[in-house]
């Protein structure tokens, strides 16, 4: 069974891939402005919400190449549980909704920006995709608390300063074996989550371009 060959999915992923490829666009227009909003900046904006917020027009989303091996190496995994932290409009969702169709489990997804939240939810009924993916609205370190399962697959794609954090909340609920790819370690904000997560020796971690993928050995 192969979930990326449903039309739903398919005309759904076609969409977003193509308002993604505008998100050079989006990113040239918020230069333009970018001194006019930081003279308007309030004195708590360098708070984690703020910036979150205004991210929303943006999709950063991962490339087909990057959606297809999300997609492998759930289902390689067979993973019955996966953790989504930072859905965006939900192209890595579709990639991870429709493995976890096909390996008979499920997907966890979390964002935080509402229209985002509201248009991901949308995008999981009209994709089918309704009875394997859960998104949990909100601050991430605060609504995966209520994970209960094991974790076979962590994707990290939110908020790079909430990497590491987001691992340590995760870590007592992965399986062994458990796969914890994250997305953009390029960025400087990554960079305590990198250190700490190739120190670490419970982790076998390899970098794949600007992905780090890490095994958890136990």
């Amino acid at each position: 069974m192969n979930s990326l060959l449903d039309p739903r999915i398919t005309a759904e992923m076609a969409v977003l891939q193509r308002e993604a490829a505008r998100d050079s666009e989006r990113w040239q227009a918020r230069k333009a402005s970018q001194q006019e909003a930081a003279s308007s900046l309030s004195p708590n904006s360098d708070s984690i919400a703020d910036p979150l917020i205004r991210m929303g027009e943006f999709y950063l989303g991962v490339s087909s190449q990057e959606g297809k091996l999300l997609y492998n190496l759930a289902r390689s995994k067979r993973a019955r549980c996966i953790v989504e932290f930072g859905a965006s409009y939900g192209i890595s969702t579709l990639y991870l909704g429709a493995a976890a169709r096909d390996s008979g489990g499920r997907l966890i997804t979390t964002e935080v920006h509402p229209e985002k939240c509201h248009a991901t939810r949308e995008l999981i009924i009209r994709s089918g995709l309704d009875e394997q993916v859960t998104l949990f609205e909100g601050d991430a370190l605060v609504t995966l608390k209520s994970v209960d399962e094991q974790v076979d697959l962590l994707f990290l794609d939110g908020w790079k300063g909430l990497y590491l954090p987001m691992l340590e909340l995760m870590l007592p609920k992965l399986s062994e074996g458990a796969l914890v790819a994250a997305d953009n370690v390029d960025h400087t904000a990554a960079a305590p989550y990198v250190a700490a997560i190739q120190a670490d020796s419970r982790f076998v971690t390899s970098i794949v371009g600007d992905m780090a993928l890490s095994c958890f050995a136990g």
